[in-house]
């Protein structure tokens, strides 16, 4: 971004008021076991509806916080930005573009929302626009994603990735470590199917239990039954998946903050800024860096 932009671009995140189709009985009611979107929606997104109102309020942090930051892009983030026809789509996203600050869209949206309709549209705009697209794919393994009421297979994510890729559309994927039913194993062939697919990036994200959701209540009545993650074993993990992955794979993310009144567990005592430093010297220790892995099979243990 620095190179082709000439300096620091910031997302700055939307709330457009979508749903998802797991939650509006499409797919499913009740949204994924482990999510309450409060946990990282600004506050101030959920006090202004109004599109410009959101990114003036959003800048004004932003340029506080880093004042040489040379232009923002508009984060649709809450929830499913894609779940909805191409014109109220193109509504929504023009009005975020004719803000004099934004120069691009970054795009938050599950695999199961993305026809091939959304997709001409977004090819569009990413001819004069910068344009990142989000896929949350949270896991590989079929098993993992039904059990916390995904609604969608890793099928899905492999047709959204592929004909994304086939719009020229870069993507940013989503991970989520240490979700019910992953094991170590599962992380490293999830991580060989995904050195295959047209990712652009990838973001990671530690499994955090969030007051108000079906996984903090479901952690309450059986703590066994949600076992979290150390930070060494999600440093591990994380490790498990870059050995695996292109070294052209760009890391957009080592993980996650949730608010202190929102979260229930685990109470890791650090900071996300600590965590870049922290996976350096893990992999050093491990003489190992992205990629290291990538042509290797991976044998028993």
């Amino acid at each position: 971004m620095r190179q082709a932009h000439g300096g620091r671009l910031q997302k700055v995140s939307v709330d457009a008021g979508f749903t998802c189709p797991n939650r509006d009985g499409s797919a499913g009611r009740g949204g994924c076991s482990f999510c309450n979107n409060l946990a990282f929606t600004p506050g101030y997104l959920r006090e202004q509806r109004d599109i410009l109102a959101q990114l003036d309020t959003g800048i004004g942090f932003m340029r506080r916080r880093y004042p040489d930051t040379r232009g923002y892009l508009a984060y649709f983030q809450a929830y499913s930005n894609t779940y909805s026809g191409v014109a109220e789509l193109r509504a929504l996203y023009e009005r975020a573009l004719s803000h004099p600050q934004v120069i691009g869209l970054a795009i938050g949206t599950r695999p199961d929302c993305l026809p091939d309709e959304v997709l001409d549209y977004l090819a569009e705009l990413a001819e004069r626009c910068v344009l990142e697209l989000e896929i949350g794919i949270e896991s590989c393994d079929d098993g993992v994603l039904q059990a916390c009421g995904r609604g969608h297979d890793f099928a899905c994510t492999v047709d959204a990735l592929q004909r994304a890729a086939q719009h020229g559309l870069p993507v940013t994927g989503h991970l989520l470590l240490g979700l019910p039913g992953e094991t170590r194993d599962s992380i490293r062939a999830g991580a060989r199917a995904l050195a295959e697919l047209p990712l652009a990036a990838l973001k990671f994200h530690q499994l955090q239990v969030v007051r108000g959701s079906r996984l903090a209540l479901h952690r309450k009545r059986n703590p066994d039954a949600v076992p979290l993650l150390d930070v060494q074993t999600y440093l591990d993990w994380v490790a498990d998946v870059l050995e695996r992955m292109p070294p052209t794979l760009r890391v957009q993310r080592l993980g996650s903050e949730v608010p202190p009144a929102l979260r229930a567990a685990p109470g890791w005592d650090l900071r996300l800024s600590a965590l870049p430093a922290m996976l350096d010297a893990h992999m050093r220790s491990r003489g190992t860096w992205q990629g290291r892995l990538l042509s290797v099979a991976d044998t028993a243990g």
